[in-house]
C-alpha cells in the first residue's frame, strides 16, 4: 500500500502550520501536491491584482516544494473534473484538502467529497485558513452571532490555538509525478500592459508572510492603536494578502503577538487591538457563510429602496483619483498603484462613494475586488456593507465622512497626500486637503491650478451630506 496521497493545496499556500499537510505525511505513503487553477475558485472570478499574488505566492511555494524533493504539480481547468482525472491518474485512495469557507466552495468540496466515496477514495478536510469553522462559535442559544463585539468574546473565549508545525525538512513525493503545466501557462502576470510595476514592495509568499509579521513584531505592534489610523505612518500589519492566500496561519499572527505582550515586548492592549482586527476577518468569514449573496445583496433589506444615483462620470473619477478631495485621491491613486490601499483611507473612499457621491456601495466593491491584492470575498462585501450602513453590525449610513477633517485629523501634515498625489507636494499642511480654499498667491507658490493641475472637488460635500441623509429617510418612508 505504497499508493501516493493526494495533497490539493487551494488557499492554504504555505507548508509550516499545513494541517492537511501534516495529515498527508502521517499516512507514510508519498504526497503528491497539487493545485488547481480555477480562476471561480470560492464561485467569483478572481480579480487582475489577486491573480498578480497568486502568480508570486505560486512560484513560492513551488520552489518551497522543491527545497524538500517535492514538486508542485500545477493543472488547470474546471475543479470537478481536474480533481476526478488527477485521482484517476494516481490511482489514490486519499485526497487531503484545507477547507474553503465559501458557501460556493463548501458546496462544490461537498460534491468532490461524495463523488471520491463512489470511487473509493476519501477527502480529508481541515481548517488552517481561520481561526474558528464557521458556525463553530455561537450564541448562547445556538445562534449565528450579528454583532461583532459579542462575537469578538466568544471566539477567544470558545476556540483555542491549533498546534504550531514547522515546515517539515523532507517531503516523500513518488518516484513518478504526474504530469503537469508550467505556472506561466496560467497567465497570471499581466502584460500589455504591465501595470504591477508599483506592486514590488510585496514579497508573495511563506516567507513573505513570516518577514512581514516579523517586522510589525518589531516595529510597528507596540503603537497600533494609533499608529493603524495614520496612512503617513507605517503602522499596519500588512498581512492581509499574506492571510488571504494561506501563506500564514490566523492561530500563528495571534500567538505571536500575545506573546510579545507577555514577554513586555509590546503593552497587551496592543496585541488585543490586532486579535481584534483578526476577530473581524473571523465575523466576516462567518457572515458570509450564513449570508451567501452578501457581495450583491444588502444584509439589510430596508436598503433595496435606497435611491442609488446613476454617475458614469463620478464613479470614474473616483476610481482615477481625480476627484478633487486630495486624501480620496490618494488612497485611490495607491490602490491603483500597489494593489492595496491604508485601511483607514479605505473607509474615507467608501464613505465618499456611497455618501457623497450616492453611488450604490457594490460599484465600489466590484472595483476593489479587481485592485485589491488583498481581495477577500467575505472581508470585502462584509466591510463595503458596513461603510454603507446597510450590513450587520453596520456603521450607520447617517455617518458621514467629511473628506477634509478626515485628511486633517489622520494626515496632519500632509505626507500621505503629498506621496499620492505630488502636483499638491509644495502646497503647506493648511491646505492641503482643501486646496480650493487657498489664497491664490498660495496655488501659484505651489504651482497649482485648479481645474488643469488639480481638479476642483467634483461635489459639494456640504450639498452631498444633506442629499444623502435625504435619501436615507425616502428608504423610511
Amino acid at each position: 500500500m505504497d499508493r501516493p496521497v493526494i495533497l490539493w493545496f487551494r488557499r492554504d499556500l504555505r507548508l509550516g502550520d499545513n494541517p492537511a499537510l501534516t495529515a498527508a505525511m502521517e499516512t507514510g505513503r508519498p504526497v503528491i501536491a497539487t493545485y488547481i487553477h480555477d480562476p471561480a475558485l470560492d464561485g467569483r472570478a478572481m480579480g487582475a491584482a489577486s491573480a498578480w499574488w497568486l502568480d508570486k505566492s505560486l512560484r513560492a511555494l513551488s520552489a518551497d516544494l522543491a527545497g524538500r524533493g517535492s514538486e508542485l504539480v500545477v493543472r488547470a481547468g474546471d475543479t470537478v473534473t481536474t480533481i476526478a482525472k488527477l485521482v484517476e491518474e494516481t490511482d489514490t485512495t486519499d485526497l487531503f484538502i484545507n477547507h474553503l469557507f465559501e458557501p460556493t466552495a463548501w458546496r462544490r468540496d461537498a460534491q468532490i467529497s461524495e463523488a471520491m466515496k463512489m470511487r473509493g477514495v476519501q477527502m480529508h478536510g481541515f481548517n488552517a485558513t481561520s481561526l474558528a469553522a464557521p458556525g463553530a462559535v455561537r450564541t448562547q442559544a445556538g445562534e449565528p452571532f450579528k454583532v461583532f463585539t459579542p462575537f469578538n468574546r466568544a471566539l477567544w473565549d470558545q476556540t483555542r490555538p491549533r498546534q504550531a508545525r514547522r515546515a517539515p525538512e523532507v517531503i516523500r513525493a513518488p518516484e513518478v509525478q504526474p504530469a503537469g503545466i508550467n505556472i506561466d501557462s496560467l497567465n497570471l502576470h499581466p502584460r500589455r500592459p504591465d501595470w504591477s510595476g508599483g506592486f514590488s514592495d510585496w514579497t508573495p509568499g511563506e516567507a513573505g508572510a513570516l518577514a512581514t509579521l516579523e517586522r510589525f513584531l518589531d516595529q510597528a505592534l507596540a503603537d497600533y492603536s494609533s499608529d493603524r489610523d495614520r496612512p503617513d505612518r507605517e503602522g499596519t500589519s500588512r498581512l492581509s494578502p499574506h492571510l488571504h492566500f494561506g501563506e500564514i496561519d490566523p492561530w500563528r499572527v495571534a500567538s505571536a503577538a500575545r506573546a510579545a505582550a507577555d514577554h513586555g515586548d509590546v503593552p497587551h492592549g496592543q496585541a488585543e487591538k490586532l486579535c481584534a482586527e483578526l476577530a473581524w476577518r473571523e465575523f466576516s468569514i462567518q457572515l458570509l457563510a450564513a449570508f451567501p449573496t452578501l457581495a450583491t445583496e444588502n444584509y439589510k433589506g430596508g436598503f433595496d429602496r435606497m435611491a442609488w444615483r446613476d454617475d458614469p462620470a463620478g464613479l470614474e473619477a473616483w476610481t482615477r483619483g481625480l476627484t478633487g478631495y486630495p486624501i480620496v485621491d490618494a488612497g485611490m491613486r495607491q490602490l491603483w498603484a500597489t494593489g492595496w490601499m491604508h485601511n483607514r483611507v479605505r473607509m474615507i473612499v467608501a464613505s465618499f462613494l456611497i455618501k457623497d457621491l450616492l453611488i450604490d456601495w457594490r460599484e465600489g466593491e466590484r472595483w476593489f475586488w479587481d485592485c485589491l491584492v488583498d481581495a477577500d470575498h467575505a472581508s470585502n462585501s462584509q466591510n463595503w456593507q458596513w461603510v454603507a450602513g446597510s450590513g450587520a453590525d453596520a456603521s450607520p449610513f447617517f455617518r458621514i465622512f467629511n473628506p477634509v477633517s478626515q485628511g486633517e485629523k489622520f494626515d496632519p501634515k500632509g505626507d500621505y497626500v503629498r506621496r499620492w498625489v505630488p502636483e499638491l507636494a509644495a502646497l503647506p499642511a493648511d491646505w492641503i486637503h482643501q486646496p480650493w480654499k487657498a489664497p491664490p498667491m498660495v496655488l501659484a507658490a505651489a504651482g497649482v491650478v485648479l481645474g488643469q493641475t488639480y481638479p476642483a472637488p467634483i461635489v459639494d460635500h456640504a450639498m452631498a451630506r444633506n442629499r444623502a441623509l435625504d435619501a436615507l429617510k425616502a428608504t423610511r418612508g
